[in-house]
């Protein structure tokens, strides 16, 4: 089966079409590719003023991007290199077959590395710098599945024990071990991004890119030449995060972005396009986004076939052939490729004629050699002016030969028979490893004092250091001084405000002060009048890699819509998985750059979770800090707008994420001692959790703070007002969050005046928290026994209280359920 529709048409005046090339062969020669491409547009204008439907094309043939002629030799000492990665390629299969043998079914790994560890290694060799003189170095998005080769790169660095890459998916078996795939939380000094779950990988490093150019614009960063580079797998792709940002990288001009996507064709069940192409379509889509395209398809082996190419048949068959027959010719070998591929035209046959079936089927794919995988590499470092993406053409399972070699379950496949392992050593020159290492498939380390690992020392010394690796500075700032949020404890006057507008002010208040307010990073997705943030437009600017280029319409206003380079307010347009994407870049400026950024992303609570949930429980594996705000929160706060905007769930979602501390606060003064004890607790203490804070619409009365409710507010509860009934009929508990706060203090003049009835009247900011330290107290008895019994918080507050106990949120009934195994009488 072929592609019919990428056949050449045939040529029907050859004599005329060359010497059409022969002229353009002149011009470029004389006058060089920029007149080239002068008289082609000129020729195209032409072309459509005499009605010719010019096509357009957004492809090119399926052959590499780069020339011979335009190679460079490869810089490295190839053979230590190859022995240096066969130790690697070893290692990570040890560690995952070697895992299952001891364990069944613990999972695991093979088939990506395999096709990727050349992509690697040219880069940690050559390419990926550990630092920019005092500055952090490259930023690496691993592709997940290839995680045991890092961990095999790291042991034959010393920076991971045999017990570590032994206890490979054991990390919690009491000693040291390693997580499955890239997780800043289980290795906090190791990884720096996690990105197995598919997508978040390739949207996360687009707005990784953006954020540099941020910081380094607002003088937050010194500018370098660090790049930010994403192994991706070529399945990945289709997540509609892995394409859906890509226009935001050419738009920003991000030339220090570089994806690799490891194209070996196969996702976890069999080919990604059987039936087409997938480098093909993915470098029309790329392309149309106006990224730079290097493809890097074929290695050197296939130079002489492609130069002897002089019909162009090869050319063409390459263009024809679709990848559920590539897949084909590597796992049925060199004869059935002979036959089925080069078999197809007699001028393609002749090409091989002089090759044996095995010379056929070793020849290689370009991401398999580290000649061209340089040059790809090179190309993509040096251009300048937009983002670049590289299409490697790999084999999955790689030297797995019939246990995984381009076979469908290669995704799957954790086990290698000895029959297996004995081809494995011989495709990788390995049958000189010890006899023990070989009978026990266990790790294996040169030594460091050879040759070996003496050049990959003094590699990674060139480059300027280990990678991956993280490493936090110090805290760089306190936490904002008490009298800070000293005017939101005295409550409102007329016309009292929202708590969105009284969390607008505090912020505002932040960004003035000058200890913090370069560090705060407001991020909006398009709803910043909405919120009351429009006066931030003009004082603080809205981030613009390019400034303002065109004058805004409304310039003689005072609060114009203005655009900086130097801008501080992320205006991420309609996009709440780019917004979010930005609040990861900026949440883990701590521990990437040494920048405390402290990120406050506001935005309809309703489009938050259940959105871009996987992305918030990605943001608490990197240690990420920062404010998530949830405006226009609740069931009842745009009731008008349908159920669409309803969020009766937002909290109860909020609560299952370890790291995530989530409040509920109706007044002003609430929202004001968490922001600030949030801002002591996640940079001044260095503590590893962040904030999902609920606002809302409605106007009301901002009550003063009572006395000493400070500690009850970040605990969760405190006593709001005491029922002044002097002798009630009945006494009963009411618990508020919230604006339906507001009613419960209705409630409770209610049931004095008509019913005689004594409600005390508490506000509940976090019914989450307060069932987390339960939960941590109970835990606690349990592993203690002999000890005198401690008592949860809630139960402290509320064991003396007499009656019922009422609770009201604006959100599902299990939101308040959460404290109910420990009320009085329960």
């Amino acid at each position: 089966m072929h592609l019919q529709r990428t056949e050449r048409t045939p040529d029907l005046d050859p004599r005329q079409t060359a010497e059409w090339l022969e002229a353009l062969d002149q011009i470029v020669d004389e006058m060089g590719p920029d007149r080239v491409n002068f008289i082609l547009d000129k020729l195209l204008d032409r072309a459509k003023e005499n009605g010719v439907d010019v096509p357009v094309r957004t492809t090119t043939d399926y052959i590499n991007t780069i020339t011979v002629d335009q190679e460079v030799a490869y810089p490295g000492d190839w053979p230590t290199e190859r022995r240096l990665k066969s130790i690697m390629r070893w290692n990570a299969m040890a560690m995952v077959v070697h895992q299952n043998k001891g364990d069944e079914g613990i999972g695991g790994h093979l088939a990506t590395y395999a096709s990727l560890a050349t992509l690697l290694e040219v880069g940690f060799n050559h390419f990926f710098r550990g630092s920019y003189g005092d500055q952090p170095g490259d930023f690496i998005y691993f592709q997940g599945h290839a995680s045991p080769g890092v961990y095999a790169r790291a042991f034959l660095e010393g920076r991971l024990t045999e017990q570590q890459l032994m206890n490979f998916r054991h990390e919690l078996r009491g000693e040291a071990g390693l997580s499955s795939y890239p997780h800043p939380w289980l290795m906090k000094d190791f990884w720096q991004f996690p990105t197995v779950s598919m997508g978040l990988g390739p949207i996360n490093s687009i707005y990784q890119a953006k954020f540099m150019r941020y910081l380094e614009n607002r003088k937050m960063i010194e500018p370098t030449s660090r790049k930010v580079w994403a192994f991706l797998g070529d399945g990945e792709m289709d997540e509609p995060e892995s394409t859906g940002a890509i226009t935001v990288a050419s738009r920003e001009k991000l030339d220090n972005l570089i994806f690799v996507i490891n194209c070996n064709l196969q996702r976890l069940d069999g080919p990604v396009r059987g039936n087409g192409k997938i480098i093909t379509e993915l470098e029309g889509l790329f392309r149309g986004a106006g990224w730079n395209i290097i493809k890097c398809l074929w290695g050197c082996d296939w130079d002489r076939l492609l130069a002897n190419d002089t019909t162009g048949r090869l050319v063409q068959l390459m263009n024809e052939t679709i990848d559920g027959e590539y897949q084909a010719f590597k796992a049925k070998g060199g004869a059935y490729t002979r036959k089925e591929f080069f078999g197809k035209y007699p001028e393609t046959a002749e090409l091989v004629a002089d090759m044996t079936d095995e010379q056929i089927a070793d020849l290689h794919r370009g991401g398999h050699d580290p000649r061209k995988v340089y040059n790809a590499y090179k190309a993509a470092v040096e251009f300048k002016g937009g983002p670049t993406v590289i299409l490697a053409k790999t084999v999955k399972g790689y030297g797995m030969g019939t246990a995984g070699e381009a076979r469908n379950p290669a995704h799957q496949q954790k086990k290698m028979g000895d029959e297996h392992v004995k081809a494995f050593l011989s495709r990788f020159d390995l049958a000189s490893l010890p006899a023990e290492v070989i009978a026990g498939i266990s790790m294996f380390h040169p030594g460091d004092a050879s040759p070996e690992i003496a050049y990959l020392h003094e590699h990674r010394k060139a480059l300027g250091g280990y990678l991956p690796v993280r490493k936090p500075p110090a805290p760089q700032i306190a936490a904002p001084p008490a009298d800070l949020i000293d005017e939101f404890k005295a409550g409102s006057k007329a016309p009292h405000p929202s708590s969105t507008m009284a969390f607008v002010k505090l912020l505002t208040k932040l960004m003035k002060a000058p200890e913090y307010g370069q560090k705060i990073v407001p991020i909006v997705p398009d709803e910043a009048r909405t919120f009351g943030m429009e006066a931030m437009f003009r004082t603080y600017g809205i981030y613009s890699h390019c400034g303002q280029l065109y004058p805004p319409y409304d310039k003689d206003q005072l609060l114009y819509y203005k655009e900086s380079k130097e801008g501080q307010v992320l205006e991420e347009g309609i996009s709440e998985a780019g917004a979010l994407a930005e609040f990861t870049a900026a949440g883990t400026a701590y521990a990437n750059y040494g920048v405390d950024a402290i990120p406050f992303y506001i935005y309809y609570s309703m489009f938050g979770f259940q959105r871009v949930g996987d992305a918030i429980w990605a943001f608490a594996d990197s240690r990420g800090k920062g404010f998530l705000l949830g405006a226009t929160a609740g069931r009842t706060t745009l009731s008008g707008e349908g159920l669409q905007h309803q969020d009766g769930h937002s909290l109860l979602i909020a609560s299952t994420v370890p790291t995530l501390a989530a409040y509920d606060p109706c007044y002003a003064f609430e929202l004001a001692v968490i922001v600030r004890d949030g801002i002591r607790r996640m940079y001044q203490e260095r503590e590893d959790l962040f904030y999902y804070l609920t606002l809302y619409n409605e106007n009301y009365e901002q009550l003063a703070m009572p006395e000493g409710a400070e500690e009850g507010i970040l605990r969760g509860i405190y006593l709001l007002k005491k029922s002044s009934v002097a002798k009630p009929k009945a006494r009963l508990q009411l618990l508020g969050s919230g604006s339906i706060l507001t009613e419960a203090v209705k409630a409770q003049q209610i049931l004095a005046e008509t019913y005689n009835v004594a409600a005390d009247l508490w506000s509940v900011t976090s019914y989450s928290e307060l069932r987390r330290e339960a939960l941590k107290v109970e835990r606690w008895n349990r592993l203690h026994p002999a000890e005198p019994a401690k008592k949860p918080y809630i139960q402290q507050i509320l064991e003396a209280t007499e009656g019922p106990v009422i609770a009201a949120s604006d959100y599902m009934k299990a939101v308040q359920d959460m404290i109910a195994p420990w009320l009085p009488g329960r």
